[in-house]
């Protein structure tokens, strides 16, 4: 009963606030602050789901920056998208397009698309979103794992974000959140997801021979911090209030 419910609400609120979304962007579509408002809108839902997310977000640089996130499962857009800030856009596989109305938000957003089947293609939307990154001072959120890791921990990288933050000499900030595979939209109280902002990776003097090894820096410094908040956030849980 509880299942239906709350899928039920979810349905109307998402209808409500991604239908403002949609017709705010018509208005002035492509717009580099609509991911913000649009991943503002999906934060709010996080209680609805029996979610309490804590940011941890000491300081969010607002200068271009690329974003490296870890990709769980579905409820990342209403955990994860409490950290996303202004001038910040994502980008995703060139398949979402076609998702019935999420895909079409998703366009209008500003967010880009990749096609990752056409490496020649792939690697053009990169340089691309360089040049884009400094003519409208842009932010990036990538999911360097490529896909969803659905409960099998932190899966390997993928290179795309760390090239094209070293190529635009912008600084990479990873963000991570806690374990969340086991939410139930059937059980009234879902627990605690941390989200936390650490601290940014400089890229400046690297070159492209020193990819790999960045990305393997990074996903060791994120994979560090997700075992460490998924056990704060089972501690905090189970505190006694």
């Amino acid at each position: 009963m509880l299942l239906v419910l709350r899928c039920l609400i979810l349905f109307v609120m998402l209808v409500l606030g991604l239908g403002f979304a949609m017709v705010y962007c018509l208005v002035r579509p492509r717009h580099k602050n609509h991911v913000y408002l649009y991943a503002s809108i999906m934060s709010w839902l996080a209680p609805i789901l029996g979610i309490k997310v804590i940011l941890r977000a000491e300081k969010i640089l607002k200068s271009p920056c690329i974003f490296t996130a870890n990709h769980q499962n579905n409820f990342d857009v209403f955990t994860l998208t409490k950290a996303v800030p202004k001038s910040t856009v994502s980008l995703g596989k060139k398949s979402i397009v076609w998702l019935p109305f999420f895909g079409q938000i998703y366009w209008l957003t500003g967010n880009i698309l990749i096609d990752r089947a056409n490496r020649k293609k792939a690697f053009e939307t990169l340089a691309q979103t360089v040049k884009k990154m400094r003519q409208r001072m842009l932010s990036i959120w990538f999911f360097p794992e490529g896909t969803r890791s659905r409960g099998r921990g932190m899966l390997p990288f993928k290179l795309g974000a760390f090239y094209t933050a070293v190529q635009a000499k912008v600084p990479i900030v990873p963000v991570v959140a806690s374990c969340q595979k086991n939410i139930n939209l059937n059980r009234w109280r879902n627990g605690i997801v941390i989200v936390e902002v650490l601290d940014p990776v400089s890229t400046i003097n690297l070159c492209a021979d020193d990819v790999k090894q960045l990305s393997e820096s990074v996903r060791r410094k994120m994979l560090e911090a997700y075992e460490r908040i998924s056990q704060e956030a089972i501690q905090l849980q189970f505190k006694p209030a």
